[in-house]
């Protein structure tokens, strides 16, 4: 274990030869084992081990060497991208075994075929089969054996060897070369001493069914190999002598660019000049590009579809947007869900016991009367229809897929865990600025005097807030396109700002300052702030002329999808809950225009947590969408943290999810997403067990043959890797 003084280093390393999770068991072990080691979790779906250690004790060589004594090759990972998937070496093994179990095949069923001395055709065409084509069993089972343990390739070794080897001794010792024989479905129906067939046919199956496993196994992955794709390779960099094109990994943080039409953003970057629409529909699942203007942040990854933007960096590398989505979905992939777990330790004692029921059905057909050639055959079906090979995909691959379709979406989740938690909420609990709402203020009305002119009250209103810093200030100049000129600017502190304009001195702030300065406030603009007020929105009074002539009011602009995602919350089963530090008049009018009944208002930021644990409190387990700093304790606290991607770092830390695009109807997403995934898990151990258990004893009565055995073992993984791979037929609302 590390020392408290040592922050412990974290590795990824890409596992080459796992089959099933008796091989992630023994794996994890052999990491374990490693001195210096905190944590080893080990994926078979992604095929990698992630990895805490202590590096003033171990390093990633040791970690490497314990994988390669255990029987596996190990490459670290660098950076976020994952492999690219190669040529499966199994390939060419699997082509010969077709090719040669299928005469051999032949003349077992077809007695027609066996001429004198057939047997010993077929052991002829059976050995590089059962010896060369199966070697990748035999030497897994072998080092399995060397470290005293077991595996799946222990079962499908010690069957392919005993219906080979049996086979061969009865060619040496007996004239079966020369006997007639069939083939039947059930092991009770075949005749005769050979079982090359079984030998042959078991392996190409196997072979097959591995190839085709790992090709979905592929495809399930592919969502997380296009967000590694994203970027450009290259860049068009800004110069004094024009533009050159250079590699994308030698930009540096304020470099200059440019992305024509039709190219991918290199890296996040800001618009300095050009306007364009944005593609970003690989990152944030948003189908609709978005205008990208001067000023505006662009994510690397983007699609440029219009216009020419000339962009300066911002964050390059693993910094990046794409880097960063891909990180956490590669995090979330090595994780292990509770259900993982437990089918691992069930799949670490199972091959054992697989073993002993093989010996038993062995020895009670011989006790029953059978010769041994008869009594071989169940006992080689039980070995090879007990593969657990389903038992070891059946969560990794639903997590796999519903981890990468999630980031397709622009949903982000942590981990497995996550999905478990997620599935369970039965309360959501919403921040309101910058999550039920854009958290930005914009001009929301204007009232006047009688026979004033609204656009000349808030075209004198905006000259004088031109250039300030204050929110509601901001808001009244970015509402006017063509500011007025103004002159003789003086800022009033705690009460507003004046200045000459057109020849008028305008005064503009707060309504009852201004009146208490003596300016009068005639009763319709005082019923006005009052009406104002009761929404929620922020008000500022402008004066010119000895009184105040105008109420302009500000307020948050509410996210145009917020009220459509409580709704679809509440289609889901879950309670939503409004909490915010705003004042109950804002809280109150929001939560109405939306559709929330539940608000907590006037919550302190320290408070929001004790918030959220008197909730749990009461039964509920509480999901918390927030994007802000202060949302942090609360996210932490809550049984699912749900931050905005627009949000700041340290609520993304703290949640369980991340939704990259700010719209709130992700929320209601990811919880259909965890669900749906929960289900399917749910399925897949289903049919794992149910396989074997139904399975396993017609295998020893003998009702199964071992060729149907190993059909059978193939298809078992097939179907949860199909089921699993479902998912990525997941629609966002």
């Amino acid at each position: 274990m590390s020392s408290a003084s040592t922050t412990p280093e974290h590795v990824d390393l890409a596992l080459e030869g796992l089959h099933c999770a008796s091989c992630v068991g023994r794996a994890e072990r052999a990491l374990a084992a490693v001195t210096g080691v905190d944590s080893a979790t080990v994926n078979l779906a992604t095929e990698r081990a992630a990895i805490d250690f202590d590096p003033t004790v171990a390093g990633v060589p040791q970690l490497v060497r314990a994988i390669a004594e255990a029987g596996y090759a190990a490459t670290p990972l660098t950076g976020s991208a994952p492999r690219s998937p190669g040529r499966d070496p199994l390939v060419g093994r699997m082509l010969v075994a077709i090719a040669l179990s299928v005469p051999v095949l032949a003349l077992s069923m077809v007695p027609a075929l066996q001429f004198n001395g057939w047997g010993w055709v077929a052991g002829i065409l059976t050995t590089p089969v059962a010896l060369w084509c199966a070697w990748p069993f035999h030497r897994s089972a072998a080092l399995a054996l060397r470290h005293r343990s077991t595996s799946m390739d222990t079962l499908i070794s010690l069957g392919v060897l005993t219906a080979y080897l049996s086979s061969v001794a009865a060619l040496l010792l007996t004239d079966a070369a020369t006997m007639p024989m069939h083939l039947s479905l059930t092991a009770r129906g075949s005749t005769g001493a050979l079982t090359f067939e079984v030998a042959a046919v078991v392996t190409a199956l196997l072979l097959a069914g591995r190839v085709l496993e790992l090709r979905a196994r592929r495809r399930a992955g592919d969502a997380v190999r296009a967000l590694a794709e994203l970027s450009s390779p290259d860049a068009a960099l800004v110069t004094a002598d024009g533009e050159i094109v250079v590699p994308v990994a030698s930009l540096v943080v304020g470099d200059v660019i440019v992305v024509r039409p039709g190219q991918r953003v290199p890296v996040d970057a800001v618009v300095v000049a050009g306007t364009s629409a944005i593609d970003r529909s690989l990152l944030t699942g948003e189908s609709i590009p978005v205008d990208a203007d001067p000023g505006d942040e662009v994510a690397g990854g983007a699609l440029n579809t219009t216009g020419v933007l000339t962009l300066r960096t911002a964050r390059i590398g693993a910094d990046s947007t794409a880097a960063r989505i891909t990180r956490l979905v590669e995090q979330a992939q090595t994780e292990k869900a509770g259900a993982q777990r437990l089918a691992d330790r069930i799949a670490g004692v199972f091959v054992p016991i697989v073993l002993a029921l093989a010996l038993l059905t062995f020895v009670g057909w011989l006790l029953a009367g059978a010769a041994i050639a008869e009594a071989l055959a169940p006992a080689v079906a039980v070995l090879v229809v007990a593969c657990p090979c389903a038992l070891g995909l059946a969560v990794p691959a639903a997590l796999l897929v519903a981890t990468g379709r999630g980031a397709q979406l622009g949903i982000l989740l942590r981990g497995a865990p996550s999905l478990e938690r997620a599935e369970r909420v039965s309360a959501i609990v919403l921040d309101k600025t910058g999550t039920v709402t854009e958290g930005r203020m914009v001009l929301a009305a204007v009232h006047v005097l009688a026979g004033e002119d609204p656009e000349r009250a808030l075209a004198l209103a905006a000259a004088v807030e031109v250039g300030s810093e204050h929110p509601v200030g901001r808001a009244i100049a970015q509402a006017v396109a063509a500011p007025l000129p103004a002159h003789d600017f003086v800022a009033r502190p705690g009460i507003g700002a004046e200045a000459v304009v057109d020849g008028l001195r305008v005064s503009v702030g707060r309504p009852a300052r201004l009146a208490a300065d003596g300016l009068g406030l005639a009763p319709e603009l005082a019923a006005a702030v009052a009406a104002e007020g009761a929404q929620g929105r922020a008000v500022a009074a402008v004066a010119w002329d000895g009184a105040i002539r105008a109420i302009l009011a500000t307020g948050d602009v509410l996210r145009p999808t917020s009220a459509q995602a409580v709704r679809e919350l509440r289609a889901l089963g879950l309670e939503p809950i409004l909490l915010t530090g705003d004042g109950a008049a804002a809280a109150q009018f929001v939560a109405a225009q939306v559709g929330i009944t539940r608000v907590i208002s006037d919550v302190l930021p320290e408070g929001k947590a004790a918030e959220v644990a008197r909730l749990q409190a009461e039964g509920l387990a509480v999901a918390v969408v927030g994007d802000g700093l202060n949302d942090a304790p609360a996210l932490a606290r809550a049984d699912l943290g749900i931050a905005m991607g627009s949000g700041a770092d340290a609520a993304i830390a703290a949640a369980d999810v991340t939704l990259v695009r700010p719209d709130l109807r992700s929320a209601a997403d990811a919880v259909r997403l965890a669900r749906q995934t929960m289900r399917t898990i749910r399925g897949n151990l289903f049919w794992a067990f149910a396989y074997n258990v139904v399975l396993l004893p017609l295998a020893a009565l003998g009702y199964l043959n071992p060729i149907l055995s190993g059909l059978a073992m193939a298809c078992s993984s097939l179907f949860v890797l199909g089921n699993s791979l479902r998912l990525r037929r997941f629609r966002a609302s």
